[in-house]
């Protein structure tokens, strides 16, 4: 009875999602079939998802989303994209460049990879077919520039992880630091010597005084990753209260220091975060449901033991692990993928002597390169759409990106202190 919970759980939820149901109601009505059939009470449902949600560390989740929604609308992501000009726009492929570095540093406060595409791949992707850019490259650039979002410090993937398996989100963010800005500056040399094979233009070198200029005008912009980031490494603030303060300094700076704030944009952006925030809060919640069902019909328990009878060898099976969350990247949401797996394989990886926080990080990795891969690949596809070209010849584009992502995820998989190291210097 308690297998074929399991069993009832993952077939009707396939089914939903082939038919198109949205994902979060999918899951929610495969968890009702998986209760009924299990011979549960349905009061078990409303119960979960309050345990889902009844955590702290979710809040982070809301604040994240509005913090990057002010961002946009208060112009501090131009005032980021003008710095990054100023120090990286006299190389080769400058703009490409400066797209990646912007990626990064609005990474550093949103959490989210369609946030990063849509703000700043909406205004450098233009331009960079302004400049002679093949719009194929542009959107390519901007799109796997975008997948910094979730695992540069904050991630939204990291805190659904962390709620998960009630891991510190603390530690989650320090030990995916490196990892993400080791990804960065691969994303930036893997764009240079593309720009440099293309020939693409060079921009004008500023002088002494400009850069200054453009530095000062940055500055109130640049802080806001330094507040949140050092606030919470340096254990000034949690994740969760670092998200409240990006919400009132980018209100703040958005409104009063840089003006682009009022009353007429305002009312939009509380509403787009609202919506966003719902959906994603929804999805966890619904989620609790199906992970509590998954193990009552011991199915993590099943599948792992199917994986570790394929072979003892723990590289291999790390190996195994990886391509197995490849695949479910290119069909799956981040989010979702986190809570329906998570339980199935991070005994796996516990088997292997991964700890919980490199899984974590090694999961998320995983998971946004699958936002640059067919047939989901929402930044791939966001990116696409704002470039107006064929999705074929952005994948190609992509595939460089995605190769050199899959080397520093397996760097990572294979050598602990790449995310062990950090969060214990920082204990």
């Amino acid at each position: 009875m308690a297998m074929s919970m399991g069993v009832i759980l993952l077939g009707v939820l396939v089914v939903l999602v082939v038919l198109g149901v949205p994902v979060a109601f999918a899951i929610a009505v495969a968890s009702i079939c998986a209760i009924i059939s299990g011979d549960f009470e349905l009061i078990a449902m409303p119960q979960k998802i309050l345990a889902g949600l009844d955590s702290f560390p979710m809040l982070a989740i809301p604040f994240f989303v509005l913090a990057g929604n002010l961002m946009t609308g208060g112009g501090i992501n131009d005032r980021i994209m003008r710095f990054a000009a100023a120090i990286a726009g006299w190389v080769r492929g400058s703009l490409g460049i400066i797209t990646v570095i912007s990626s990064a540093i609005f990474a550093a406060i949103s959490g989210s990879g369609t946030a990063t595409v849509t703000a700043i791949g909406g205004m450098m992707i233009p331009s960079m077919k302004k400049k002679g850019y093949p719009p194929e490259f542009a959107a390519a650039i901007a799109s796997s520039a975008s997948i910094l979002g979730p695992i540069i410090p904050p991630s939204i993937i990291l805190i659904v992880y962390g709620n998960a398996v009630q891991f510190s989100v603390k530690d989650l963010f320090v030990g995916s630091a490196i990892p993400g800005v080791l990804l960065a500056g691969a994303f930036v040399l893997v764009t240079y010597f593309k720009a440099k094979k293309l020939n693409l233009p060079v921009e004008r070198r500023m002088d002494v005084g400009e850069i200054s200029k453009e530095i000062k005008s940055s500055v109130w912009a640049l802080l806001m990753p330094v507040i949140i980031l050092g606030g919470i490494f340096g254990g000034i603030f949690t994740p969760t209260e670092a998200a409240a303060v990006s919400v009132v300094y980018a209100f703040i700076i958005g409104a009063f220091v840089y003006r682009n704030i009022n009353l007429s944009n305002l009312e939009g952006i509380l509403v787009d975060s609202c919506i966003t925030s719902a959906i994603m809060l929804f999805l966890v919640g619904c989620s609790k449901i199906s992970s509590w069902a998954l193990a009552v019909g011991k199915v993590p328990a099943a599948i792992s033991g199917g994986i570790l009878s394929v072979t003892s060898n723990t590289v291999l099976l790390l190996f195994i692990l990886n391509i197995f969350l490849l695949i479910v990247g290119m069909f799956m949401e981040a989010n979702v993928a986190v809570v329906i797996f998570t339980p199935i394989l991070l005994p796996i990886a516990k088997a292997c002597g991964m700890s919980v926080l490199t899984f974590g990080v090694m999961m998320c990795v995983n998971l946004c390169l699958g936002l640059l891969t067919p047939p989901v690949g929402l930044c791939a596809m966001l990116g696409n759409s704002i470039a107006g070209c064929k999705l074929e010849q952005t994948l190609k584009e992509c595939v460089t990106y995605f190769l050199v992502g899959f080397v520093i995820l397996l760097f990572l998989t294979y050598w602990k202190p790449l995310t062990m190291w950090l969060p214990a210097v920082l204990k």
